[in-house]
């Protein structure tokens, strides 16, 4: 006996692991052997056989029971008497033992063999009585908190923890669940391991489902499971960034700044170390761009599309409708009447769907329909009124079930209908109840407003809609109080069937009220940081709602508010797909000059130029003011903002003294308008500064730039979007005209804000920490400006994708940083990707695009190539000066290249002709002290030596050097490298627009 008592197999249903787990988990610390046994009766075979199959395993065997076991098959309870009566005798008897943790009262024969019970006991309590039972002793053990994966006791959940509520008919997939979890546990046997797993399957399949089963089953080997529903990027930004004070991380509001901690609690596995995120219905691969968190925890990815099919970094593993067994199990528990046979023909009719399944055998358990009748009915039903069309996957047989469904709701509980009716215009995943019941007094129709007021009436609809539909509730509990339906679910074939199933007046009326409700719980303050997460919770119901081809002023505030939120947020995909749906559906319902129509394509060329589609922007400025222009009852203010859009476009396309003067005009009609110190008048004059910045007249920028600054932190809080976009363009023309240790301290500021309120994905962010970059390479702080530049670089390839003249922007800095700081090669290659790109985006003639084909030129000489950098250097130079003028930095900077290409290739007088020309010119244009003027004097300082004009190269080098100590500090790298007597270089940087 000593020999058999030393191994036990555990013995359990699927849905009791961790039960089972954690017993062999406590078994094994005390010395004993275990296997863990999942059993899985046939349903087609006798019970008694299936229960004696248990005995075939060595040893003794521990089963733990659950509620579940006794409704599989189902499995009645004179078949365990029976079961029991025949198995557990003679030698056998001391084989069985049981451990119960279910809720139901057990068949008598069960209780006879003395189950211990584990339910609502403390973790010592537990595995007092299993030693008990089992005889072995009860010795204190040390448990294994180094094993990444030892389980939790089962009575003590996750310390974080929010997931849907378990399917308690959930059935099979067990050969799935296993995969996942030897994948993630990084089993060898699995094939090769990884963190990231992807579900794929088409809609209806059940990856939510198997995604949460996974949550509860396997949940308790985790410190942190968290869900995060991935339908709308803005949606899921909220919800991860919720994670932070659930961990307890000591982090403000800001969500970037949530979003940040979170990322870095999970990747240095502090406070918890094991932790598990869902991403459910990630469709759309983007959306998740930068929320995808790194470390050694999991991530669960369920998604309907093949978008992930070519990420290295996560695995796919498709999900099948149900196996027949499957099928059959899952009809006759839910549905106790029907045969085995007659579920057979169910699920053949469905093809084993298993959203259809939940449906129709649903619906089967509260009506008396004959089963056969209803699968006919199913197979050959021709519903009325349906025009839904569906793909190949699915069978048409579900809109008849469906429709025999929704009949009988509406007929036994209509005011349950009714509210259904309304859920279709919400976004079928987030559908906002609260926002229903906090509505105010007529906004609702008299008959809801009534149901939603009375608490009985509202959960009774709700709970008939969970009972009989393809609907689930998900609750929320605050402190001491009962929980409450926070937001109904409803699948997306269901959600596409309801719609096409209402008359077109229903469809009227329904839409007005769902966009009224939108309406009332719009902040109206989209600029506010603070009120970006409720713009995130009504920005997915805007399609489904019909607020984008709304007619009333209301919901067309609110779609333009939402735009703007997506606009100041940077999420410009997202913008331009809301602004051209919005215009598509409004055109022909409003006239080109009504004032949404006009705030609407100003918005569309914003977005189009924010995607680098200048020359659609462009198209879409130009028709706006030329119809505005010619418009005999336009409006003045409606037209300056059209002008403004357009100069905006202007500015991308490098035509800077057209897109200045326009602003010009703009803001001084802004001034006349609405007075110095309003928002458009604002926004105008900080556009001008960015013009005159372009055009090279840096002193006149930074001024604007600075008195915007002023009145913005006057008017508006420091943490104000507008307020940090002006103090970025101040830092970045404080450095440009050689304020670099300012720049540094006010941009170091700006990025810590923009990291708390946004995150370090927001467009804004990432150029900050650019410009921050810049700062760190020009005071020699190299590590820093190495993480910096290279991080942004990074980020901005993820968010806006490697063409976007954003990503282009952050290249071409950090090409020039490791040209001068690390791999040559590199550098290379991406300096050439850059003008590339440049050249495809803008055309040759663009300063970017010259400007870093000069960059190119300059590595390529540090490369050796000294012939093909002073032809670059010339060309460069030429077309600079043709396009910007002869006085312009950027034509400036690129003499001083040119110069020094050709006095590496000994031609030392016209190298010498040249620096003197254009350190003139730079006095002139930037000052006797600044930056670019004291580089081209050192420039000349050299070119006078390499001519042995040793006594004048001198004298102008003194100078140079005592005015770099003067105004940059003698340590400054500048002074260093003059004192060194490194001849300057200029690096042309594109500016933001």
């Amino acid at each position: 006996m000593a020999e058999q008592n030393s191994h036990i197999t555990v013995s359990y249903a699927g849905f009791n692991r961790p039960w089972a787990a954690w017993v062999a988990h406590q078994l094994e610390l005390r010395g004993m052997e275990t296997s863990l046994v999942r059993w899985d009766p046939n349903v087609k075979q006798p019970f008694t056989g299936e229960f004696r199959k248990l005995l075939q395993a060595p040893d003794r065997v521990l089963l733990v029971l659950d509620d579940w076991y006794f409704r599989l098959g189902p499995i009645r309870p004179e078949d365990w008497n029976t079961a029991v009566r025949e198995v557990v005798v003679g030698p056998d008897a001391e084989r069985i033992v049981t451990a119960s943790v279910a809720t139901l009262d057990l068949p008598a024969e069960v209780l006879a063999l003395a189950p211990v019970g584990l339910r609502d006991l403390d973790e010592q309590e537990a595995i007092r009585r299993i030693c008990r039972r089992l005889a072995i002793p009860n010795r204190p053990v040390v448990q294994d908190t180094a094993s990444a994966f030892a389980p939790r006791f089962p009575n003590d959940p996750p310390s974080v923890w929010d997931v849907p509520r378990r399917n308690r008919r959930f059935t099979g997939r067990d050969q799935t669940l296993e995969r996942l979890r030897r994948i993630l546990a990084g089993d060898s046997s699995a094939g090769n391991s990884g963190t990231r797993i992807v579900l794929r399957g088409i809609s209806g399949v059940g990856k939510s489902q198997i995604a949460t089963e996974y949550a509860h089953r396997f949940g308790n080997d985790y410190d942190v499971v968290w869900w995060i529903g991935s339908d709308y990027r803005a949606t899921a930004r909220e919800r991860l960034a919720a994670l932070a004070p659930r961990l307890g991380l000591a982090v403000g509001q800001g969500i970037g700044e949530r979003i940040r901690a979170v990322h870095d609690a999970l990747r240095t596995g502090r406070p918890h170390r094991r932790w598990l995120l869902i991403f459910d219905g990630a469709d759309d691969k983007e959306q998740l761009t930068g929320l995808l968190p790194d470390g050694g925890g999991h991530v669960l990815i369920t998604a309907q599309t093949r978008d992930w099919a070519e990420d290295n970094s996560a695995r796919e593993i498709p999900v099948d409708p149900f196996t027949r067994t499957e099928s059959i199990a899952y009809v006759v528990r839910r549905s106790p009447r029907v045969s085995p046979e007659e579920a057979d023909e169910l699920a053949e009719a469905v093809q084993d769907l298993p959203l259809l399944l939940a449906q129709t055998a649903a619906w089967l358990d509260t009506n008396q329909m004959a089963v056969r009748d209803y699968v006919r009915e199913i197979r050959f039903g021709r519903p009325e009124g349906i025009a839904i069309r569906t793909s190949e996957d699915y069978p048409m047989g579900f809109l008849t079930s469906w429709s025999i469904a929704f009949n009988a709701l509406r007929g036994k509980h209509p005011e349950a209908a009714e509210l259904l009716k309304l859920f279709v215009f919400f976004a079928p995943h987030e559908i906002p109840v609260t926002l229903l019941t906090s509505a105010r007094r007529g906004v609702l129709p008299s008959h809801l407003d009534r149901m939603v007021s009375d608490p009985i009436r509202w959960h009774n609809a709700l709970r008939r809609l969970s009972e009989s539909t393809a609907v689930r509730l998900n609750y929320q509990a605050a402190p001491g109080q009962e929980p409450t339906v926070d937001r109904v679910q409803m699948h997306r074939l269901y959600h596409r069937f309801l719609q096409s199933a209402l008359t077109d007046e229903e469809r009227d009326t329904l839409s007005g009220t769902a966009c009224q409700v939108l309406v009332d719980a719009d902040p109206r303050r989209p600029f506010d940081t603070r009120d970006w997460e409720a713009y995130a919770g009504l920005l997915p119901h805007l399609e489904t709602s019909g607020a984008l081809g709304s007619r009333d002023p209301g919901v067309q505030e609110l779609v333009r508010n939402c735009i703007e939120y997506l606009r100041s947020r940077g999420e410009y995909r997202t913008g331009l797909r809301l602004c051209e749906l919005a215009l598509s559906q409004l055109r022909g319902r409003l006239e080109p000059t009504d004032p949404t129509m006009l705030v609407l394509e100003h918005q569309h060329a914003n977005m189009l130029r924010r995607s680098g589609r200048y020359r659609e922007a462009e198209d879409v400025g130009r028709r706006v003011v030329d119809g505005l222009a010619s418009a005999a009852d336009e409006s003045p203010a409606d037209l300056l903002r059209a002008k403004d859009n357009l100069a905006g476009t202007l500015l991308a396309l490098a035509d800077y003294q057209q897109a200045h003067d326009l602003f010009e005009e703009v803001w001084l009609a802004y001034q006349e308008l609405f007075g110095d110190e309003a928002p458009r008048t604002m926004a105008s004059r900080s556009n001008l500064g960015l013009s005159l910045g372009l055009l090279g007249r840096y002193e006149e920028s930074l001024n604007v730039h600075r008195e915007v600054l002023l009145i913005r932190e006057r008017r508006l809080r420091s943490r104000h979007n507008l307020t940090l976009r002006s103090g970025a363009n101040y830092a970045y023309m404080l450095r440009l005209v050689g304020r670099y240790a300012e720049a540094a301290s006010r941009l170091e500021q700006i990025v810590r804000l923009r990291r708390q309120i946004a995150d370090e994905h927001n467009p804004e962010t990432i150029l900050a920490e650019h410009q921050l970059g810049i700062c760190r390479r020009r005071e020699g702080n190299l590590r820093a400006a190495e993480q910096l530049l290279s991080g942004a670089v990074q980020r901005a390839r993820l968010v806006h994708g490697p063409e976007h003249p954003e990503t282009l922007l952050v290249e071409a800095d950090h090409a020039t940083f490791l040209r001068e700081h690390g791999d040559l090669s590199e550098a290379q290659t991406l300096a050439r990707t850059v003008y590339q790109r440049y050249r495809d985006l803008v055309g040759f003639a663009h300063p970017y695009t010259i400007g870093t084909r000069g960059n190119l030129g300059l590595v390529l000489g540090e490369s050796g190539d000294r012939a093909e950098a002073l032809h670059i250097a010339e060309e460069t130079h030429r077309d600079m000066s043709q396009v910007m003028g002869p006085d312009h930095p950027w034509t400036l900077g690129s003499a001083i290249n040119l110069a020094s290409a050709r006095s590496r290739s000994d031609e030392s007088e016209s190298a010498l002709e040249l620096s003197r020309g254009t350190l003139e010119r730079a006095k002139s244009s930037l000052g006797e002290v600044h930056p670019m003027t004291l580089s081209a004097k050192m420039a000349l300082a050299d070119d006078l030596r390499s001519l042995r004009r040793a006594t004048e190269g001198s004298k102008v080098e003194q100078e140079a050097v005592q005015q770099l100590r003067e105004t940059l500090g003698p340590e400054h790298p500048h002074t260093v490298d003059a004192v060194r007597r490194v001849r300057p270089y200029w690096d042309f940087e594109p500016q933001p627009t």
